[in-house]
């Protein structure tokens, strides 16, 4: 049953650094292109892509947290 757990959890470890590495490309490509077009009022897709990722980050980072309380539980 640990052995379950500790799948999931690294799964969502993985999950945590590849949505961290997507949002950050985002922000980058974000950031460049508000630098070389000047003023934006409007969110830019890849500003929407930025929080999508951020978000996803956030979801699969609680999904860890609640994992890591699971397996505590279970070793009690």
């Amino acid at each position: 049953m640990n052995t379950f757990f500790v799948i999931i959890l690294l799964a969502a470890m993985v999950m945590v650094v590849v949505s961290l590495v997507r949002g950050v490309v985002a922000f980058l490509k974000s950031t460049k292109v508000d630098l070389e077009s000047g003023q934006q009022v409007d969110a830019t897709e890849m500003q929407l892509k930025q929080n999508r990722a951020m978000m996803a980050r956030v979801k699969w980072q609680a999904l860890a947290i609640v994992v890591i309380a699971v397996l505590l539980a279970v070793a009690n």
